[in-house]
């Protein structure tokens, strides 16, 4: 008896954009697809393998590729993600990025896999039409909100740049929210999408060619939660949206080893510590920072804080204000490093996270944990809306659920090919 097409295991190549934070969460779906065992290559820079390893929970069935990256002249020797270079410098590190075509392209003409998924590299729909027989989605890791008001319509950027703010706030039409919309403050940091990405594109015309040449657009995220406004980007883009869910990695269960971190959190109360961590390209000045550790002081709270040195400065240490090492001691520990961020926020000891609102850490802390989440002052509000989340994502089959519909799609995609 022959298998049938929904039962056929599929070959599925991941490319996502050199960024951690891309990273990882492509990794989380490949270990997902693996563990009902579909194959998967990872395409990666060969640092960026050492750290992705630790994260392949099925070696068996998930390669990691490594990817040669071609040197491009200002990027520094041996850049190859954006945890190596300051955001001024990004720009060049994509058009490293984009001068993998012809590996890539040598790639898939040998493996023909069923899918390629990608985000950043919007010339991937193009190559695999060239290639023939395979399909293409655009595996989205930030929130659909984003993508709905930054892509949907068609800017201009001399129009743009003569807008006032309050011009600039208003939402695409048909935008399904009032309340999710910018402010003014926040409008005109839209600039950033007239900005150079790579050589010869801007970052509006990377990320829109890539969402509007693809066979269907995947979303990290649940309907529950963020329905309308995927349903808002499958109408203006004219194409399937797929949902993966949350897609979390399960915190390991063994001691926080890195840094002593199992020892330091053991000394202190339930809930009592207060988790602070920024992302990897987010530099503080160095008054931002002296003002950030003094308003943990001031808690009277022990502190867990992960950030880089502050602009500047060549280690968080020396940035300290006067004195507060001796005042704090041991109740603060800094650290400018990489941290298993989900374990700590699994610890018992830990009461509240304070985050830059990145999307990956929204849903570690949404879906996972019982600290508190702190980005403004409605936080009993938030604290009601967490509890209620959490036990939607946690309620048993939730997420598996996801992935499980997630795959019939694609192979519902697959079918559309022989009709």
């Amino acid at each position: 008896m022959t298998e049938s097409i929904e039962e056929s295991k599929l070959e599925i190549v991941m490319f996502p954009w050199l960024a951690f934070g891309h990273l990882i969460p492509y990794m989380n779906l490949s270990n997902e697809l693996a563990k009902r065992g579909h194959k998967i290559s990872f395409l990666l820079p060969k640092n960026a393998e050492v750290r992705l390893q630790k994260l392949n929970l099925y070696p068996n069935l998930i390669t990691l590729h490594k990817l040669t990256m071609p040197h491009v002249h200002g990027l520094p020797y041996g850049a190859e993600t954006t945890a190596d270079v300051p955001g001024s410098l990004e720009s060049l590190l994509a058009t490293a990025f984009d001068e993998l075509y012809d590996e890539i392209k040598s790639f898939l003409q040998n493996l023909k896999p069923h899918f390629v998924f990608f985000d950043f590299a919007y010339w991937i729909p193009d190559l695999a039409l060239e290639i023939g027989g395979i399909k293409t989605l655009c595996y989205k890791v930030v929130c659909p909100a984003i993508s709905s008001i930054a892509l949907i319509r068609s800017p201009v950027k001399t129009t743009f740049m003569a807008s006032t703010a309050a011009e600039l706030v208003k939402p695409p039409p048909d935008y399904p929210s009032t309340t999710v919309v910018l402010r003014e403050s926040e409008a005109k940091l839209l600039s950033f999408l007239f900005h150079e990405y790579g050589k010869g594109v801007t970052f509006y015309e990377r990320s829109k060619k890539g969402m509007t040449g693809c066979n269907a657009i995947g979303v990290k995220t649940c309907r529950e939660i963020e329905g309308t406004f995927c349903d808002y980007i499958a109408t203006q883009f004219e194409k399937p949206v797929l949902y993966t869910g949350p897609v979390l990695a399960e915190p390991t269960k063994g001691p926080l080893e890195e840094h002593g971190l199992s020892d330091w959190l053991e000394k202190f109360e339930a809930g009592s510590v207060v988790f602070c961590a920024f992302r990897s390209q987010m530099i503080l000045e160095k008054k931002q920072f002296q003002q950030l550790v003094l308003g943990f002081e001031l808690t009277e709270l022990p502190f867990l804080l992960v950030v880089k040195p502050p602009e500047g400065t060549n280690s968080v240490e020396e940035a300290l204000p006067e004195g507060f090492k001796e005042r704090v001691q041991e109740k603060g520990l800094i650290l400018d490093c990489w941290v298993p961020q989900l374990e700590i926020l699994s610890h018992k000891s830990v009461g509240c996270f304070v985050t830059h609102c990145g999307y990956g850490s929204m849903w570690e802390s949404l879906a996972l944990c019982d600290c508190q989440l702190r980005g403004s002052q409605i936080g009993r509000l938030v604290k009601e809306n967490h509890k209620k989340w959490k036990e939607l994502l946690s309620s048993p089959g939730f997420m598996s659920n996801y992935i499980d519909n997630f795959i019939q799609d694609l192979h519902g995609l697959l079918v559309e090919k022989t009709r």
